[in-house]
């Protein structure tokens, strides 16, 4: 018997109705959780792939385009070594593994649900591969508390979050993002990923204005990734200060090749990704 999994687009911010995705699978595991239900799926075309709620987060194949792009972006920008560096959520481990590429002193990963980590280290070792690292300060919290009050804390803050519901809901909010602010060192950056363009446009807009009320440099970017909704996914950088286009070329191609001599090529991401995929379609911010 042939076994297949559909995720279907559908729920809160979801512009698209009677879409879904559809994939064959060899075997599956799934678990329970006091957050969610977790589903490990073993796929024909993408190798594994972790569901939560129904909702695919991940998958072996193409789970690099996001993890390299919700981090590298900004971490470039940055200009310099970052010795503190602030995830929250992430429990794959994957944006941690493209963090670790940098050098930073310090790494705090904030996830609420420990038992996702615990299924990613043991289910997921080419993802989660760097969470045992010393340098990463694993933290079972909820996000949004964890951040309020702290003052010039981070480097880089990066917000690797699920859907705008139930727990996640709040880490689109203003008020999170003026607390991430203040927790930023001078020149700092935050990043979040900002939903579908496409399949979730009135979220990503959303997002992109409580942003440009909070920071006074806001640049949303683009990423294709084949098992997203729609495939058009996108992420967001807020700043004080650090404008990721005004990099000055030859010095990004610079910070570039030294970088791939030291940790070697990255899959998707390059100095023209960097400045290409800050260019938006017209109609992403078109009214209809």
């Amino acid at each position: 018997m042939e076994l297949w999994f559909t995720e279907f687009y559908k729920g809160e911010g979801m512009d698209l109705q009677g879409t879904g995705l559809t994939v064959k699978v060899k075997n599956a595991v799934s678990a329970k959780t006091p957050f969610q239900e977790i589903l490990l799926l073993d796929t024909v075309d993408y190798g594994k792939m972790l569901v939560l709620d129904g909702a695919i987060q991940t998958t072996e194949k193409d789970e690099f385009i996001y993890h390299e792009m919700i981090v590298h972006p900004a971490l470039f920008t940055l200009g310099r070594r970052p010795e503190r560096v602030l995830v929250i959520g992430g429990g794959d481990g994957g944006t941690v593994r493209e963090i670790l590429k940098h050098d930073p002193e310090k790494v705090d990963m904030v996830e609420i649900d420990k038992e996702v980590v615990e299924f990613a280290k043991r289910e997921l070792p080419t993802i989660s591969c760097a969470l045992n690292d010393e340098r990463v300060n694993l933290i079972f919290a909820d996000g949004r508390e964890f951040i309020r009050g702290k003052e010039e804390v981070y480097d880089v803050i990066i917000v690797d979050c699920s859907d705008p519901i139930g727990p996640s809901k709040v880490l689109y909010e203003k008020g999170f993002y003026e607390d991430a602010r203040r927790a930023l060192k001078e020149g700092g950056i935050f990043v979040t990923q900002s939903e579908s363009p496409f399949a979730q446009k009135r979220v990503h807009g959303k997002v992109v204005d409580e942003l440009k009320k909070v920071f006074p440099i806001v640049r949303p970017y683009l990423a294709f990734i084949p098992t997203y909704p729609s495939g058009m996914w996108s992420f967001t950088i807020g700043s004080v200060k650090a404008d990721p286009l005004a990099v000055e070329k030859e010095k990004l191609k610079e910070s570039y090749i030294k970088f791939v001599e030291e940790k070697g090529e990255l899959k998707y991401y390059n100095p023209d990704i960097h400045y290409g995929a800050f260019a938006i379609p017209n109609f992403v911010y078109r009214e209809e």
